[in-house]
């Protein structure tokens, strides 16, 4: 497999995404299977004052060991010294690097779901510091994507615009470009949503419209809001396969009334997708619309973190809303699912097309 530079690649992180100052402290989530970027970024993070980031690697098998042999106690609980070290550090970052995209398919969903929301004040302090989450290509994900291993690394390595002379000013143009965008939505009373098996009306009026150009997903490529909580009405089906935490789900069907959610079928995982909308009230709910425009992103890959990106797609989540929005879900809950318009779907704002 040709990897992406992973000098280049932590530069990038700490310049444009974490903007890593002195005496700062990163901490990292991440695999074994992304050491080169680990040790790169490392090196990166010392070399601009920071303190060395701490480093927090999961080996395969013990999230499916955990998830198996905790007690009921334990899943509806969190170790203190988490949530403490999390609302000390200055940045986070994730960085997705599986063994197995797989490693949890056998788990009980409900499982899932229960630990996700008594973790919920850990999610939310994260929330609030710098951060950012990547991916650094592995087998698996080549794999889970339908690709070769070095043609997968070559297709991260576009995404990421590490394949340009200067990624920073690559992602620079396309936060400009964005922003027009931006700006065009922020005018906007109604969002529909029409294509084969979908339509939807949303309403965006008062909410504010990021761009997401790199800093918090890297790679990133999207313009999204919190639409108005009780304003989804219709349906809509999201053609892109979807695989939260290694769980496959397919072909999801999604019927709103008045913002809630009233009937929702998959053609596969529906046990998923059961639990998660049972996770608390706010799962029934949406916290995001969004846009995506990275025209480097041009097929499915498994990955939610990519997919999302693609332009020619929309992508709803259910449950939590990004506070900085406007937005006011409340939920232990985000799943992104997406929603392909290229084969003939429709955007518009208030009656006008949307073209990224």
């Amino acid at each position: 497999m040709t990897l992406p530079d992973p000098g280049v690649f932590a530069d990038l992180l700490c310049d444009w995404c974490l903007r890593v100052g002195e005496r700062d402290y990163v901490l990292v989530f991440s695999t074994p299977q992304a050491a080169p970027l680990l040790r790169a970024l490392h090196r990166a993070v010392i070399a601009r004052g920071a303190w060395a980031p701490g480093l927090r690697i999961a080996i395969p098998g013990v999230a499916e060991d955990y998830y198996k042999l905790a007690s009921d106690e334990l899943l509806d609980a969190y170790p203190p010294q988490e949530l403490a070290e999390m609302e000390r550090i200055d940045a986070y970052l994730r960085i997705d690097a599986p063994e197995n995209t797989r490693a949890l398919a056998e788990v009980d969903p409900a499982v899932l779901t229960r630990a996700a929301r008594a973790r919920s004040p850990i999610q939310e302090a994260r929330m609030g510091k710098r951060w950012c989450g990547t991916l650094w290509p592995t087998p698996a994900l080549a794999q889970e994507a339908g690709m070769s291993d070095d043609d997968y690394a070559a297709f991260v390595n576009g995404a990421l615009f590490l394949d340009r002379p200067d990624p920073v000013a690559a992602w620079r143009e396309l936060s400009d470009r964005q922003a027009t965008l931006v700006d065009r939505l922020s005018e906007a009373h109604e969002i529909r949503i029409e294509a084969d098996g979908t339509d939807l009306r949303l309403r965006v009026e008062g909410r504010t419209w990021i761009n997401s150009d790199g800093r918090r997903n890297m790679p990133s490529g999207e313009v999204f809001t919190g639409p108005l909580e009780d304003s989804a009405n219709g349906t809509i089906r999201f053609t892109i396969p979807s695989s939260p935490r290694g769980v496959l789900v397919e072909d999801v069907t999604v019927n709103f009334e008045n913002g809630k959610v009233v009937s929702a079928t998959a053609a596969r995982g529906q046990d998923y997708l059961d639990a998660a909308l049972a996770t608390d009230p706010g799962a029934l709910f949406l916290g995001e619309l969004g846009i995506g425009t990275n025209a480097g992103i041009d097929r499915a890959t498994g990955s939610i973190l990519l997919d999302e990106k693609m332009a020619g797609t929309v992508h709803l989540a259910l449950g939590r809303s990004y506070p900085e929005t406007g937005g006011r879900n409340v939920s232990a809950l985000h799943w992104d699912l997406i929603c392909d318009l290229r084969a003939g779907g429709r955007l518009t704002a208030d009656g006008d097309p949307i073209r990224v």
